[in-house]
């Protein structure tokens, strides 16, 4: 019976049609408990909606963790690391903020309605195309830290000469500019990554060749990963195609 619910909460797999329902219920449980957050104001069917999807969470969870020894295999102990498991911990966070619905008692437990977000973080464990890409994250993580911190100390180099090289105060509008060291952070990130906001411009020579510097960097540190992650999804994808396909030849 365990080994029944093991496989049925777990990814769906081609012909379980059990298992595909499932996924599909905890997908489309994920989606419209988020409904809610979209609204500013609060209506009695949010209320129902919480209810409703918090429950089906609560009761995805201890399925989980009963079922924790099929999944790490160390038997006793397994039920102890479960909790402390990445996803135990998402699910755990994403189930406490309804919590206060179910039971007074629990208002404690309600910090905050971004909490719910985390619900989103779920949807990795019910998409195959998801769990896709983070094994190529993974697979790639390596050059992905790199260009992290290629671009983590260029960000922090350009703030440090810019907030140095620039006045406080625009001499021209009397406007502050770079008041502090964050602000020349937040101008660094964001003209690394090619957006420039412009609520914060260099008004020196030296800030704006920096200026200049930054962007063009900024486009190959974007496009670098971008293309790494393209080109390893795609061999997985073709992979995936493969296993498929000498599994339908053997099945044959």
């Amino acid at each position: 019976m365990k080994k029944r619910i093991y496989e049925i909460i777990e990814q769906g797999k081609r012909g379980d049609k059990y298992s595909v329902a499932y996924d599909i219920l905890m997908l489309i449980a994920i989606i419209v408990s988020i409904i809610p957050l979209m609204f500013a104001e609060e209506y009695p069917i949010f209320r129902i909606i919480e209810i409703v999807t918090v429950t089906l969470f609560i009761i995805d969870y201890i399925l989980r963790w009963i079922t924790a020894d099929l999944r790490l295999g160390k038997k006793g102990l397994s039920y102890l690391i479960y909790p402390f498991t990445f996803w135990a911990i998402v699910d755990l966070l994403s189930i406490l903020p309804g919590l206060s619905l179910l039971s007074k008692g629990f208002k404690i437990f309600r910090i905050t309605r971004l909490l719910k977000v985390l619900r989103l973080f779920k949807v990795f464990r019910y998409t195959d195309k998801i769990r896709v890409l983070g094994r190529v994250i993974r697979k790639e993580k390596s050059v992905l830290l790199t260009v992290l911190g290629i671009a983590v100390f260029y960000v922090f180099l350009t703030a440090l000469i810019m907030f140095n090289a620039e006045p406080h105060v625009n001499p021209d509008s009397g406007a502050t500019t770079f008041g502090d060291f964050f602000d020349a952070l937040y101008w660094a990130t964001v003209t690394l990554t090619t957006v420039g906001y412009g609520d914060l411009t260099p008004v020196t020579d030296i800030g704006r060749f920096v200026s200049m510097l930054s962007s063009l960097f900024g486009v190959a540190v974007i496009a670098l990963p971008s293309g790494v992650i393209t080109a390893s999804y795609l061999e997985e994808l073709r992979n995936m195609k493969d296993e498929k396909e000498d599994k339908k030849r053997e099945d044959q």
